[in-house]
């Protein structure tokens, strides 16, 4: 692999944050065609080596492939333009939505968040088909997350999710069957295992001494709290923080549900990592410096396992057991995500068949017609405005 400069990195990755909508998945798709295809970075030996690594972890997958892939070709300096560049043009536009939303209170402006929150329905409807295609090819996997959705619905508690998760990866030890990792390969690194250890020492300490602080200081100590929690300990990335964040934000009181269920059917217009959304969740709580911290605590713990893991794991992906305990665990989120979509999304989206009928065209806007989101945004927003000004009064 041919090194380059952080100003390489930071134009490319530019590039593919102001034009990567569609999510996780689809971002994967960007950086092959990009990366491998037309500028050969790394070849796809490389990459999906890296993916199985970002898989593996905690954090949002598609910013810590980003991460990894500007951390091998250009070090320390080229993992964060790239970070910086992917993540920043979603969080600046994030932001903005969140300083609009007071605006948002005629019938025209409550149907367009109302239709936003129905595109949350959608597009979590169809990432849940998705993985579960993907993740619970077989009957242990799908027992796997059956039951984890079961438990988290019952149960409901944050705590709940990480003894699901835990359990998921316990089993998967015993009854699943993971596919093979990707072997050694050419990738290279500016640091050995010795700064590896040193930054997983600084994630465990971040997961240990924020809450200390949040306790004693409390206000933005807080909120870094909450965000480095979700950002840290949750599996799968994108949708699936979902739960996570909800119960660190809108069960305290700092958000309202219905303004974050909007400010989630928001986040799919808009190119980029979906961890963006604690821009405007953290502005919504404390202004610009309140999204300031939730965006960069949210994304901090994933980059710091990232970079940790990375000088370490072929040997820990030549294991049979790692590789069962991922397919686990994935099958595990497969059932929060399941969850999730119940509870909140559907929940606070859905008053009604109307709903249910326009959140069923945009997944299949989506399922069958392999329309872009911002498509699917269009429809859902047009339909909902559509509605409120018919039955406002006078309408």
């Amino acid at each position: 692999m041919r090194e380059g400069s952080a100003l390489e990195v930071l134009a490319t990755f530019a590039k593919l944050g102001l034009t990567s909508f569609g999510g996780p998945i689809a971002h994967i798709g960007y950086y092959r065609q990009e990366l491998v295809e037309k500028r050969r970075w790394v070849s796809e030996t490389e990459l999906a080596e890296l993916l199985a690594l970002c898989q593996f972890l905690p954090g949002p997958a598609s910013s810590q492939l980003g991460f990894c892939l500007g951390l091998t070709r250009a070090g320390l300096p080229g993992g964060l333009a790239a970070f910086a560049a992917f993540t920043l043009p979603s969080a600046a536009l994030l932001f903005a939505f969140a300083a609009l939303l007071p605006q948002l209170s005629s019938a025209l402006g409550r149907g367009a968040l109302h239709g936003l929150a129905l595109v949350a329905v959608a597009v979590v409807a169809h990432g849940l088909i998705g993985m579960a295609r993907q993740l619970c090819p077989d009957v242990p996997r799908a027992s796997i997350a059956i039951a984890s959705a079961l438990v988290l619905l019952l149960a409901g508690a944050a705590w709940v999710q990480l003894v699901v998760i835990a359990a998921g990866a316990l089993l998967g030890m015993f009854v699943c069957r993971g596919g093979a990792l990707p072997g050694p390969s050419a990738l290279r690194l500016r640091y050995g295992p010795k700064l590896g250890l040193a930054l997983l020492a600084a994630f465990a300490l971040g997961l240990v001494g924020l809450p200390i602080a949040a306790r004693g200081f409390g206000g933005l100590w807080a909120v870094a709290d909450a965000f480095y929690r979700a950002g840290g300990l949750v599996f799968g990335g994108g949708h699936v923080v979902l739960p996570l964040l909800e119960e660190a934000v809108v069960r305290p009181g700092w958000v309202s549900a219905s303004e974050f269920v909007a400010g989630y059917g928001a986040a799919q217009a808009i190119p980029g990592p979906m961890f963006s959304f604690a821009a405007y969740l953290g502005s919504r709580i404390a202004g610009a410096g309140g999204a300031l911290v939730a965006l960069c605590t949210i994304f901090l713990p994933g980059l710091l396992l990232a970079a940790a893991v990375l000088p370490l794991w072929r040997s820990v992906a030549s294991r049979p057991g790692a590789v069962r305990a991922v397919a686990g665990v994935n099958a595990a989120v497969v059932g929060l995500l399941g969850a999730a979509l119940y509870d909140p999304v559907c929940t606070k989206a859905i008053r009604g068949p109307f709903d249910v009928a326009v959140s069923l065209v945009g997944l299949a806007l989506l399922l069958r017609w392999r329309a872009s989101p911002l498509w699917v945004v269009l429809a859902c927003v047009c339909a909902s405005v559509a509605r409120a000004i018919w039955v406002a009064p006078g309408g």
